[in-house]
C-alpha cells in the first residue's frame, strides 16, 4: 500500500473465513498493516460464513464495514443481508459521489421517510422472525458458549479426518488459519463424489460439493456452522467412515472415536 501513494486504494476488502476452502484470515494484522503504512484505506470484512460460528471482533479488531447474511452461522433462510459500519466508514460515505439509492446504507441504518426504509420496501417479514428466533437461541447460550461451541465441534472433525488418513486430508494444513464454520477436505480424483452419494442416499447425509476446486471430484465440504451439536456432527462422521469403508477408499478405522476423544474432553 505504500506504492498507493495517490490514493487511489479507498477500501480493502478481506474474507473472514472463505467457504470454499474453510481458510480463516486474520482480519487485526490487515488494519495494522494498513495503518503501519499511513494509508487512509478502510477495512472491509467480509463476515457471510463466519458470523456466529468464529469469533470476530469488529471494534476491536479494525474493521470499518462488515459484512454479513441470514443464512450459515445465524441460522435463517437466505434472503437478508446485514452491513455494519463505524464513523470513519460513514464519513467516507459523505465524501462519495457514486452512492445509488439502492447500495445506500443511510436510508436503512437512519429510516426518515417511516420503517418502510429499513428494506427498501416490503419487509421480508419470514427472515425477520427466523433471525428473531435464531438471535434469541444465541442469546441464551451466550456468544462465548456459542464460539466454543463450534471450535470445539470443529476440532472433533479435523480428529476423525487425521485419524482417517491419506488419501483423505484437510485442505488447511495449519489449524489456525482453520474455520470453525466448515470443514474442506480432499480425496482421489472420483472419490470425494462417490462418497458424498453414497452417504447421502445410504444415510441421508449430504455433504458440500467442492467449490472452485480442481479437479472439483476430489474435493467435499462437511459443514458445522449455526445450529449443530455433537450428535449431529458424530452422526455425519460416522456416515462418513461407513462411506470409506462401503466404497473401499483406504483409511485407518477410528476416526469417530477420535472424534468422540476430543469431545469427551475439556471443552
Amino acid at each position: 500500500m505504500r506504492a498507493d501513494r495517490e490514493g487511489r486504494i479507498r477500501a480493502v476488502l478481506a474474507v473472514h473465513v472463505d467457504t470454499a476452502t474453510s481458510v480463516r484470515s486474520a482480519i487485526a494484522p490487515l488494519r495494522a498493516a494498513i495503518d503501519a503504512a499511513g494509508h487512509p484505506a478502510l477495512l472491509i470484512a467480509d463476515c457471510i460464513a463466519s458470523l456466529g460460528c468464529d469469533r470476530f471482533e469488529m471494534d476491536a479488531w479494525g474493521a470499518d464495514v462488515t459484512l454479513a447474511a441470514s443464512q450459515k452461522g445465524l441460522m435463517g433462510p437466505p434472503g437478508l443481508g446485514f452491513v455494519w459500519f463505524n464513523a470513519r466508514a460513514d464519513a467516507a460515505r459523505q465524501q462519495a459521489d457514486r452512492v445509488t439509492p439502492y447500495w445506500d446504507w443511510r436510508p436503512r441504518a437512519r429510516p426518515a421517510g417511516g420503517f418502510w426504509q429499513r428494506w427498501g420496501g416490503t419487509a421480508p417479514t419470514h427472515g425477520i422472525w427466523a433471525l428473531d428466533a435464531a438471535l434469541a437461541m444465541i442469546e441464551e447460550e451466550g456468544l462465548e458458549a456459542v464460539w466454543a461451541r463450534h471450535a470445539r465441534l470443529a476440532r472433533a472433525v479435523w480428529a476423525a479426518v487425521e485419524t482417517w488418513g491419506p488419501p483423505m486430508r484437510l485442505t488447511v494444513p495449519d489449524p489456525a488459519a482453520r474455520s470453525h464454520a466448515v470443514t474442506a477436505l480432499a480425496l482421489g480424483p472420483g472419490q470425494a463424489d462417490a462418497l458424498r452419494a453414497w452417504v447421502e442416499g445410504e444415510a441421508g447425509v449430504t455433504l458440500g460439493i467442492g467449490l472452485g476446486r480442481e479437479p472439483a471430484d476430489a474435493f467435499f465440504r462437511i459443514g458445522h456452522m449455526g445450529h449443530v451439536n455433537a450428535h449431529m456432527v458424530l452422526g455425519v462422521l460416522g456416515a462418513i467412515e461407513a462411506g470409506l469403508a462401503a466404497l473401499g477408499i483406504p483409511h485407518d478405522a477410528g476416526g469417530v472415536a477420535a472424534a468422540a476423544r476430543v469431545l469427551a474432553g475439556p471443552g
